[in-house]
């Protein structure tokens, strides 16, 4: 094998694909990118066995061939150079990749490609093409919101649900809920699969640079998204996701209007001043006014705050786990948000009150924690 490639563009591409290889992999052969030469063009791999990347990249091509070359060595090497051609080639004999560049030469050893896994089949697929800018948002809007525990692996991923009636993209951890709904997309049969979290966080990292369309091809066990000159394949996550939408309450009749930037800030804030195990802060609703309070017995420490709101409903106090507001309000970008309530023992629906695109929906839930009287 040998080629001649730019350095920053090597680069760029093998820093996209490096986020699928794991610090501690099982197999050696994992710690290495997989090159393989076919005239002009390059086509550059990662995998972690559970999820695999690859993209492509023209070069001036020389000889065909194929070596599995060292990750962390390569990407070192490489983030050293500025912008200049660098010459690969391949030594059989001495099984190296010998680089040279204009400030000297490099070798580094190479395993056998015919030993790095090949990526997942995706037999018999159904399949959709999206925006990527839509599926980068999806992934972007709901991925925060998914759980870590080994237990309930089906809440460690996000659901896709795609109907001829449009597309839900869903996340819960069982204390917060994210769907992210598109009514502008449709697909031509129902279906529904849960994807994992960590080919996500690469997908949404890759598509933010990406433009065109993105084909999401999909069966019962593994994933392909194909899109510009990358390829990202995974397996599934298997089993039967909750069913969220018992969870949402449809009737909320006291409803919470206010800047989302002062809310947030405020929360922040006040949160400082909560129980360092709970989080816990109070939200208490009368008029036009909304006071946020938190306090740690413990210690002594409390916070109160005043902000200016639209409230029509009840009087009522509430409690939730700032962290879970904070995230959830960050992760929002309207202007104003509307938090809607029906008793202080019931989930809290966050909406964006606006800046939303035409058939774009979304919604936020999070379950309030018991107030100390």
């Amino acid at each position: 094998m040998k080629f001649i490639v730019s350095s920053g563009k090597l680069l760029k591409q093998l820093q996209v694909i490096s986020g699928i290889i794991s610090s501690n992999n099982a197999m050696p052969i994992l710690d290495n990118f997989l090159f393989e030469l076919e005239g002009n063009q390059l086509r550059l791999s990662g995998s972690d066995l559970e999820s695999s990347m690859m993209t492509e990249i023209e070069v001036q091509g020389n000889e065909d061939g194929a070596a599995a070359i060292a990750a962390k060595l390569l990407l070192d090497t490489l983030k050293t150079f500025p912008e200049q051609p660098l010459t690969f080639q391949t030594d059989s004999a001495s099984n190296q990749v010998e680089i040279s560049s204009e400030f000297g030469e490099y070798a580094i050893g190479f395993e056998n490609p015919d030993d790095f896994p090949k990526a997942h089949e995706v037999e018999n697929p159904a399949s959709i093409e999206l925006p990527t800018e839509l599926v980068a948002t999806a992934i972007s809007k709901t991925i925060f919101a998914t759980g870590n525990d080994d237990l309930r692996p089906m809440m460690s991923g996000v659901y896709f649900e795609f109907s001829q009636e449009g597309l839900n993209f869903v996340a819960t951890d069982a204390h917060k809920l994210v769907r992210y709904r598109r009514n502008d997309h449709k697909a031509k049969e129902d279906t529904n699969f849960i994807m994992p979290k960590k080919p996500l966080t690469l997908l949404r990292n890759t598509l933010a640079m990406a433009d065109g369309n993105v084909t999401i091809e999909y069966n019962e066990q593994n994933a392909r998204f194909s899109f510009e000159n990358s390829v990202l394949s995974c397996r599934l996550i298997d089993g039967k996701y909750p069913n969220y939408e018992a969870v949402i309450p449809n009737e909320n009749p006291n409803v919470l209007t206010i800047d989302r930037q002062a809310f947030l800030s405020s929360v922040k804030r006040v949160s400082i001043f909560s129980n360092k195990t709970t989080h816990q802060i109070r939200l208490k609703m009368a008029g036009t006014e909304l006071h946020v309070s938190a306090e740690d017995l413990d210690f002594g420490n409390d916070a109160e705050e005043r902000l200016t709101a639209q409230y029509d409903g009840n009087d009522m106090a509430i409690g939730f786990n700032s962290r879970f507001l904070i995230e959830m309000l960050t992760n929002l970008e309207s202007d104003h948000v509307h938090l809607e309530m029906s008793e202080p023992n019931r989930a809290g629906i966050l909406l964006p009150a606006d800046s939303m695109d035409e058939g774009e929906e979304v919604l936020m839930l999070v379950m309030p924690v018991m107030l100390n009287n």
